[in-house]
This record gives structure tokens, C-alpha cells and sequence, in this order.
């Protein structure tokens, strides 16, 4: 069993919601980076999104934008993502770890080399924004013969007509983006969540995680009494931004640990 679908089980086995963290790879620097790994999976973090440093993020707000421009100025690149993997790997081995960004810097390695590695530093799955299911060719289907999961992104946009395609060879978890917009500028309404994770549920077995737009212990806490996970990124990466230097870590994990306890009660709470 992948550590995805073992983390899922476990969760379901609790009757609790998992939180999914978000950070970029060498934000603010490459050794900060790698203790705020640590430091999330210690914070109650279940799964953890890494993103792969890029120039031109287009679906990101100016949060993760800025992330991304700090992290390639600090040395930041796809081996140091790995690396960083690899590192994260050699201390905890269960807690799956998932990269999340662009096509460009995984074609620039090549996608067989990339794979390879990824799987080889210990990576369970990718979500690639800007590649749609008619590119299953191009990534997705070598990444699911490899054993990565390759987890889509459905929308508030995505009809019944397109759902069919966004689910076709998704695994791991669908990730439901609640807001039609850039990551970090908005927060949907928790009845809209409800009902949009209603609908996904009933098409797909699969576990439906929600972000983009959570900031709060409170919003984590509404969105994990429906959704099977709740998706943390640009909260968190403003927390590291914030932090003083040689904090970040220690930022991190306090505020990730508050969003845990949201999402750890949240069914208590409504029982």
C-alpha cells in the first residue's frame, strides 16, 4: 500500500480529517527548509505538499510567488527539491510527501530521469497545475506505471460534462481548489465546500482533500467536517516569510500545530 493510501485508511479508521501542509522547497533557505519538513510532520501535518521552486507560477498569489523567488535566490532548484526529499526520507518514512507545481522544470530533467529519482528520493505523488488529462501521456500515465500517485485538481468550474476526465487516472486523493481564483486571495463559503464536496463524493471513491483559500484553525476545522483532508499553503507560507531569521521552523510548527488541533476536534465538535 502506497503511504497515501496508508495515511487515508488511517485517517478513516480515526473518523477524523487529514491536513495536508503546503511549503516551497528552500524557502527561505535550503537548511530552514529542511527543518521546517520536520517541523510540519512533528505539528500534526498528514500529508505534505512541496513545492518545486518555479519563475512563473501561474496559478499562485503573490504568498507563493514570493515563496518561490526566495527559494531559487537561496539556491533552490529541482535537485535541491529531491534532495531535500531524500533527507526528509532518511528521518520519517511515513508521512507522504507530495510535489506540487509546474511542468517546465520536470521537462527540463526529463520526465523518465525525474520519475526515477523522485520515486528513488522517496516522493509518493505529484500534482502538475498546468497539465490537463488530454497530456496523460506526457506525465501522468509514466508516473502511475512508476507507482507516484497523480493527483488532479477539480474546480468550482469543473461541470459534470469534465468531471469524468479530471477523475479518469487520478489516485491518491482529488484535490478540490473551493475557490475560482489564485492560491492565498480568497476563502469560499463552507456551505459551497459542503456541497461541492457532496457532489465529488459521489463520483469517485477517492478521498477529497480542500484548499486554497484556508487561513484559520476555524476555516481548517469547518472544511474538515466534510472534506476528507484540508489543504494549508499560503497561511503557511506567509508564517515563514514573517518569521525572524533562524524562525521559520519554529513558526511554522506552532502555527501548523494550531490548524492540526482545528482539524484533529473538528467532528468532535459537531458530534
Amino acid at each position: 500500500m502506497s503511504r497515501i493510501a496508508a495515511c487515508f485508511e488511517g485517517l478513516s479508521r480515526e473518523g477524523r480529517a487529514g491536513l495536508v501542509t503546503f511549503v516551497t522547497a528552500a524557502d527561505p533557505d535550503i537548511e530552514s527548509s529542511a527543518r521546517i519538513l520536520d517541523a510540519l510532520a512533528e505539528a500534526g501535518a498528514d500529508v505534505i505538499e512541496l513545492g518545486m521552486p518555479f519563475t512563473d507560477p501561474m496559478a499562485d498569489g503573490p504568498a507563493i510567488q514570493a515563496a518561490s523567488l526566495r527559494a531559487l535566490a537561496a539556491g533552490g532548484s529541482m535537485t535541491v527539491t529531491l534532495d531535500l526529499v531524500r533527507r526528509f526520507r532518511a528521518r520519517n518514512d511515513t508521512t507522504p510527501i507530495v510535489l506540487m507545481g509546474y511542468y517546465n522544470p520536470i521537462y527540463h530533467r526529463g520526465v523518465d530521469t525525474f520519475l526515477e529519482e523522485a520515486k528513488t528520493a522517496g516522493v509518493d505523488g505529484l500534482i502538475v497545475v498546468d497539465l490537463p488529462p488530454e497530456e496523460d501521456d506526457e506525465l501522468c500515465l509514466p508516473a502511475r506505471n512508476i507507482g507516484l500517485d497523480f493527483i488532479r485538481l477539480a474546480t468550482p468550474t469543473t461541470d459534470d460534462a469534465r468531471l469524468p476526465a479530471v477523475l479518469a487516472n487520478t489516485s491518491g486523493f482529488l484535490y478540490y481548489v473551493a475557490i475560482a481564483g489564485i492560491t492565498g486571495t480568497a476563502s469560499a463559503a463552507t456551505v459551497d465546500v459542503h456541497r461541492a464536496v457532496e457532489r465529488l463524493k459521489g463520483a469517485t471513491d477517492l478521498p477529497v482533500a480542500v484548499g486554497f483559500g484556508v487561513k484559520t484553525p476555524d476555516q481548517a476545522a469547518a472544511i474538515a467536517r466534510v472534506a476528507d483532508a484540508v489543504v494549508v499553503g499560503s497561511a503557511i507560507v506567509d508564517t515563514i516569510a514573517k518569521a525572524a531569521p533562524g524562525e521559520a521552523a519554529t513558526a511554522a510548527k506552532t502555527f501548523v500545530a494550531a490548524l492540526a488541533r482545528g482539524v484533529r476536534d473538528a467532528r468532535k465538535v459537531a458530534a
